[in-house]
C-alpha cells in the first residue's frame, strides 16, 4: 500500500486528513547473541516500513484501524486493557509507557499498514511501537529525546504486550541512516555510525519460511549458559559482569571447570563480540570482502558452537559458498527458522535467486521468499 492510499483510508474513515509517519524495519549485519550479554551489535534501519496515519480526534478514545487485516479496535483513555486481537496491543502498549512517564494522551485516531514481512525477523513490532511513539510525540508535542522513545517503545512490548525483548529493534528503527550501519554497544547504548559502501553489491535476505518450536526454550537456555560461564569466571576476575568483559585467554584459563557444551556458548559469544569491531574497521577501510568472510565465521558460530541454526538455514547458507558472486552469508536473528542476510554482487542477483529457490524446493518441499533490501533512514514523519 502507497502513502496516497493510507491518506485516502484515514480521509474515508475519520473523515479528515492524516500526519504520515513511517518507521522502517531492520536488519542485523553482524553481532547475533551478544545483545544479551552487553556486547556489540551492527544494525541498519531498511527500506521496509509500517506506516501510519494519525491526528486528533478531540475525544477520550484511541481508534485504531489495520488496513492488512482489514480490522478495527477502539480502546478509552484510562482503561487500557490486553486485546485479544495481538495487534493493538503494541500501540496500546505505548500509549501505557507515555501514561507512566507523566503524559495524558487524549484522544486519536490511527491507521496503520506495513510492507515489512511478518514473521521474518525484520522487527515489525519494533516499527509499530517506534512509529506511534514518535508520532504521538510529535503530534502533542511531548519533547520526548529520541533515546527515551526508544527505551518506552522496548518496555512497551516487554511490559504491555509481554515479550522480553531487547533494545536493538527499537534502536534501528529510530536511529537508522540511509547509507550507513551503526554499532550499537548494548551496555552503554553508545553507538557510532559506519558507512556501508557495498561497491556495486546488494543485501538480499532468503526467508525458509519456517520456525521451529524450539526456539523460545532454547533462548532461554542459551541466557542461562552464559550466565553460567560468566559466574565461572567471575569467580578469580572481580570485575567481570557479563561476557563483554571476558577474553578467550581468561576463558582458556579457566577451562577445565567448564561443562564442554557452555564453554562453547561463551567462546562463540567472546569470539562474536570482537568480530564486530573487527567488522567495523573492514567497513571503515572499504573491505567489503573481508566483510563478508566475517558473516560466514559468525554462521559458522552460530550454527556448530552456539547450536541456534538448522536444517535450512545451513543448507542457505552452504549453498552460497558454491557462487562466487556472494561475498558473506549467515543467519540472521534468534535462530531455528527465519532468514539469511547475503551480500551479493548485483549481476548476480537474479541467477542466485532462481539457483537457490529450485535447490531450496526441492529439499524442502517450499521455495524460500526473498527480500531486496537497502538501508534507510529511521522514522520520520513523511511530507509530500
Amino acid at each position: 500500500m502507497k502513502i496516497s492510499d493510507v491518506k485516502e483510508v484515514f480521509r474515508n474513515i475519520y473523515n479528515r486528513d492524516a500526519r504520515i509517519y513511517i518507521a522502517p524495519g531492520r536488519i542485523n549485519l553482524i553481532g547475533e547473541h551478544t545483545d544479551y550479554n552487553d556486547g556489540f551489535v551492527l544494525p541498519a534501519a531498511i527500506d521496509k516500513h509500517v506506516i501510519y496515519g494519525l491526528n486528533e480526534n478531540g475525544s477520550n478514545k484511541y481508534r485504531f484501524h489495520a488496513v492488512d487485516l482489514d480490522q478495527t479496535f477502539e480502546a478509552q483513555a484510562g482503561k487500557l486493557i490486553q486485546a485479544d486481537l495481538g495487534w493493538p496491543n503494541y500501540l496500546m502498549g505505548v500509549i501505557d509507557q507515555l501514561n507512566r512517564a507523566g503524559h495524558d494522551i487524549p484522544g486519536f485516531d490511527a491507521v496503520v499498514t506495513s510492507d515489512i514481512p511478518i514473521g521474518a525477523g525484520l522487527s515489525s513490532s519494533a516499527a509499530l511501537e517506534a512509529g506511534l511513539a514518535t508520532g504521538l510525540n510529535e503530534i502533542y508535542n511531548l519533547n520526548i529525546p529520541k533515546l527515551d522513545l526508544v527505551k518506552l517503545s522496548q518496555r512497551a512490548e516487554n511490559e504491555f504486550v509481554g515479550v522480553n525483548c531487547g533494545i536493538m529493534d527499537q534502536f534501528a528503527s529510530v536511529f537508522g541512516k540511509s547509507g550507513h550501519v551503526f554499532r550499537l554497544d548494548c551496555r552503554s547504548l553508545d553507538f557510532e555510525y559506519f558507512p556501508l559502501k557495498l561497491n556495486g553489491n546488494g543485501i538480499v535476505l532468503v526467508d525458509t519460511r519456517v520456525k521451529h518450536s524450539l526456539g523460545t526454550s532454547e533462548y532461554n537456555t542459551r541466557r542461562q549458559e552464559c550466565e553460567l560461564g560468566v559466574s565461572l569466571v567471575a569467580e578469580g576476575n572481580a570485575q567481570v559482569k557479563s561476557l563483554r568483559d571476558v577474553t578467550r585467554d581468561m576463558l582458556e584459563s579457566v577451562r577445565e571447570r567448564f561443562d564442554p557444551v557452555v564453554y562453547k556458548r561463551c567462546d562463540y559469544v567472546v569470539g562474536e563480540i570482537d568480530r564486530v569491531q573487527k567488522a567495523c574497521e573492514d567497513l571503515v577501510a572499504g573491505r567489503i570482502e573481508d566483510f563478508g568472510e566475517k558473516m560466514y565465521e559468525t554462521h559458522e558460530g552460530l550454527s556448530k558452537d552456539y547450536e541456534v541454526s538448522c536444517e535450512e538455514l545451513d543448507f542457505l547458507v552452504d549453498f552460497t559458498k558454491k557462487d562466487p558472486d556472494i561475498l558473506g552469508s549467515r543467519m540472521m536473528g534468534g535462530g531455528f527458522g527465519g532468514c539469511t542476510i547475503n551480500i551479493i554482487k548485483e549481476t548476480g542477483i537474479p541467477s542466485f535467486r532462481e539457483n537457490v529457490s529450485e535447490a531450496f524446493k526441492n529439499r524442502f518441499g517450499h521455495p524460500p521468499l526473498f527480500y531486496d533490501v537497502k538501508v534507510d533512514d529511521g522514522v520520520r514523519q513523511f511530507y509530500e
